[in-house]
């Protein structure tokens, strides 16, 4: 009988069949009562243990009540905002002067939080944010790119710290993350995983961004969930809007599908770290705003943040740091650059708070905002000053120990802020961005790289509007503060594992206090060296070396300390260490103490050293490889899981099969617009192309077009040597006959790209050559791309890296 027969036949018996045709006997009858489980510091909630049934007919037995966790009835939607790499003086809602209507609109209805801090570098404030405890309990004491083999910094959250957003997913919240993810250890990012540390095996349902430190934010390197996409073919394409909308429609589908439901939203835009990347419209905005320079506009700042009360009415202007010239003393070119530099970045943040508003306002048109509890963290540290005293057209400059003068980057005026370009700006900016105070990103001792604005707008649960809230708080406090306004115990173990306690302290108790005794009264800071300790009101730290420094100040333990009253001294103006030798002594016993306690110690100062897997102890898919084969379709293989050519002779085989019509692509690139290299078939023709750094491309090609059938194509480089990013010698082979040669005069050193990763029939991202367009896919078959280090053996690969590493140090301290 076939099945439309028997539905058929069932639909007629049922219909036929009298409703008081079940005897008695038959009736349902009540299920053995079954506890659920109501203890909720067990993760996941263990689903109850029901008795076997002894009933033969279902029509005669009740099931038992379904199991199903689900949030608290009270429990709110939860929204981080996480804005990268901007300052304490650089939002508007804190007195900068960045328009940012969304953050203020929140503010107005909401708590703004003047004393508010994080850790002064990405990773680290990310990992403590999404987890509640200090960023070296989660291994996280720097990067990912610069973890080492000693606890504290290996870059692997251990599973005794699990994620809030796996607190919450077990909770019965949906949880979804967007935009930046630099939590990944960065050799677990390929296809062979391991997979722990991704996002979506970090609590989260949905992931929709890049994982690393940055992004090009015309043509991004994207993951869905654990799936390497494309952007749209999208002439307009930005990330910063990509991501809003893949956002919108994610809450639009869970309030609409399970409407309630609770959500748990981090929303984290690669901007405003560089690459600084917005549309010309959103800088001509701000066309001729910052002609008066960088201190001019400290004093602006000061001003309005007086006006807003972000800052007391006492606040004077820390001084600047001494590198930082003064914009009276600058060339008139310096001035029209710099000024420059300032208007793409603020038109960057206004248009950034602007695509967060549509994410905002898409959370109201489901009737759940009042519901929804946001913070809106205005930086995860400081204000980068990272791009140095001139800023960059194209950050791999600084990265490959390149310098770049004024000349060099106004020759590219017009572009900044497009996709021609990969811009930072000068770091008079970062200081300026961070007023009142002296330093930036990285110094981990001073409020100027700590100490960020945040909004927190929850109307069903704060009652107070537009009101100031000036208790000490940390990054950490966020996590706890979530449990608790969404009525959720802190677990003691998940998924099998016995919980790190959470080191944080729940900030709920200001919401409708505004002179509420502080929490949280000791706090460490520590960053590359730079360190420091809060207790009650004081601060006392060092700064070993500056974000624009190669070299550290002094020996670890010679480093000199400055005393802060925070109390009287909102801006660290005032150094106390001379006046009040012991208390200073205190305090740094304080911090050695909690060292001790939170991982912190052994101190690492090391700087291009941490780079090189092989000088730190972190792992490396390529040790001890001389040799690597890729296949067709491999793509986004990035720096740290790819054979580094860098400054050796190498070999690139291709072993491929032409089509009767010819063929054109890409066989194998690494890299892109800013710095790589290509080899690819153009008019049939095989092209080598090594692009210096986005400035001098330089290209070795046949003049003949291969023929119809089977090919070994293979590209060899001869080293000049003497040194790191020296020239050399490249030859073109097919079929072992040599067909061109050419000189390749300058190459990169030390990286190409950190997001633009190798692929194999296909050029993803930005063309490493503008003789093609993106993709340039292969036409052919290959069947296979080997690349091989010829000046290297298998045994000697680590040592060499380590001799290569000490030459790049060495040369930048020179400079």
């Amino acid at each position: 009988m076939t099945l439309p027969s028997i539905t058929l036949t069932l639909s007629l018996i049922l219909m036929l069949t009298p409703l008081t045709a079940t005897p008695v006997a038959a009736q349902a009858v009540a299920p053995e009562r079954v506890v659920l489980p109501t203890d909720r510091t067990v993760l996941p909630l263990p689903e109850p243990a029901y008795p076997h049934s002894t009933t033969f007919d279902a029509r005669n037995a009740a099931p038992p009540p379904r199991f199903e966790v689900k949030a608290p009835a009270t429990a709110p939607n939860v929204l981080i905002v996480l804005i990268d790499d901007m300052g304490f003086g650089q939002s508007s809602a804190f007195g900068g002067p960045i328009k940012m209507p969304t953050v203020e609109r929140l503010a107005n209805n909401g708590l703004r939080y003047n004393h508010f801090h994080t850790t002064a570098l990405c990773s680290p404030t990310r990992a403590a944010l999404l987890s509640g405890r200090n960023h070296h309990v989660n291994n996280m004491g720097s990067i990912t790119e610069t973890a080492t083999a000693f606890p504290g910094q290996t870059g692997q959250r251990p599973n005794s710290v699990a994620p809030l957003a796996e607190m919450l997913r077990l909770n019965g919240y949906s949880t979804a993350a967007f935009g930046k993810s630099h939590e990944t250890a960065a050799w677990e990012v390929s296809p062979s995983g391991p997979t722990d540390r991704w996002p979506t095996r970090s609590g989260f349902d949905k992931f929709y961004g890049f994982i690393g430190g940055e992004t090009n934010q015309w043509a991004p390197l994207l993951y869905d969930g654990m799936n390497q996409v494309e952007p749209p073919n999208d002439a307009n394409y930005h990330f910063m809007t990509d991501m809003t909308n893949q956002a919108i429609r994610w809450v639009q589908y869970q309030k609409s599908l399970t409407p309630d439901k609770p959500f748990f939203i981090y929303f984290a835009p690669g901007a405003t770290h560089a690459p600084h990347h917005v549309p010309k419209s959103w800088i001509a905005k701000y066309k001729g705003k910052f002609d008066q320079g960088w201190d001019a506009l400290r004093e602006q700042t000061l001003t309005r943040q007086k006006r807003l009360g972000v800052v007391p009415p006492e606040t004077k202007l820390a001084p600047n740091p001494a590198a930082i010239k003064n914009w009276a003393a600058l060339s008139p070119d310096e001035k029209k650059l710099f000024a420059r530099q300032m208007e793409v970045f603020a038109g960057f943040g206004e248009y950034t708070d602007t695509e967060i508003g549509r994410l905002i306002n898409a959370i109201g048109d489901t009737g759940q905002l009042d519901n929804t509890l946001i913070f809106y963290i205005v930086g995860d540290n400081g204000a980068s000053a990272e791009g140095g005293m001139s800023g960059l057209f194209n950050e791999y400059t600084y990265f490959n120990q390149v310098h770049e003068t004024v000349q060099d980057i106004l020759k590219h005026y017009d572009e900044l802020g497009g996709p021609t370009t990969y811009p930072h700006y000068a770091a008079g900016w970062a200081v300026a961005g961070d007023t009142p105070f002296t330093w930036t990103k990285q110094i981990a001792s001073s409020y100027g790289g700590t100490r960020n604005g945040m909004v927190v707008h929850w109307p069903k649960g704060i009652k107070a509007k537009g009101e100031l809230r000036s208790q000490w708080h940390h990054v950490i406090d966020i996590a706890p503060t979530i449990l608790e306004s969404a009525g959720l115990p802190e677990p003691k173990s998940v998924n099998g594992t016995v919980q790190t306690p959470i080191e944080g302290v729940s900030l709920a108790y200001t919401f409708a206090d505004a002179k509420a005794p502080n929490r949280h009264t000791i706090q460490y800071f520590e960053i590359f060296g730079n360190r420091a300790i809060y207790h009650d009101g004081w601060l006392a730290g060092t700064v070993h070396r500056a974000a624009w420094e190669f070299k550290v100040r002094r020996p670890l333990e010679e480093d000199i300390w400055e005393l802060y009253d925070t109390q009287s001294d909102f801006s660290l103006s005032n150094d106390l260490a001379a006046k009040n030798p012991e208390k200073l002594k205190e305090m740094q016993a304080l911090f050695l103490k909690e060292a001790v306690k939170y991982s912190v110690l052994p101190l690492d100062d090391r700087l291009t050293e941490r780079f090189v897997a092989a000088l730190v102890g972190r792992p490396d898919l390529m040790a001890g490889r001389t040799s690597l084969t890729v296949y067709d379709g491999m793509t986004g293989m990035t720096e740290n899981v790819f054979l580094n050519l860098k400054n050796h002779s190498h070999v690139i085989t291709a072993d491929v099969e032409i089509p009767k019509n010819g063929a054109n692509g890409v066989l194998l690139t690494q890299g892109g617009r800013f710095g790589g290299w290509s080899l690819y078939l153009k008019d049939g023709k095989p092209t080598y192309t090594y692009n210096w750094l986005g400035l001098q491309r330089y290209a070795v090609a046949a003049t003949q077009a291969l023929p119809p059938g089977k090919a070994t194509i293979r590209f060899e480089f001869a080293y000049d040597g003497g040194g790191l990013g020296k020239g050399g010698k490249g030859t073109l082979f097919v079929n072992g006959k040599q067909v061109a040669t050419g000189r390749i005069e300058r190459t990169q050193c030390c990286v190409f790209s950190a997001d633009e990763g190798a692929d194999v029939g296909i050029d993803e991202g930005t063309p490493v050559t503008e003789a093609y367009k993106v993709p340039f896919k292969f036409t052919g078959k290959i069947a296979r791309v080997t690349v091989e280090m010829k000046d290297v053996k298998a045994a000697d690969r680590n040592e060499t890296e380590k001799v290569h590493t000490t030459s790049v140090l060495k040369k930048a301290l020179a400079d």
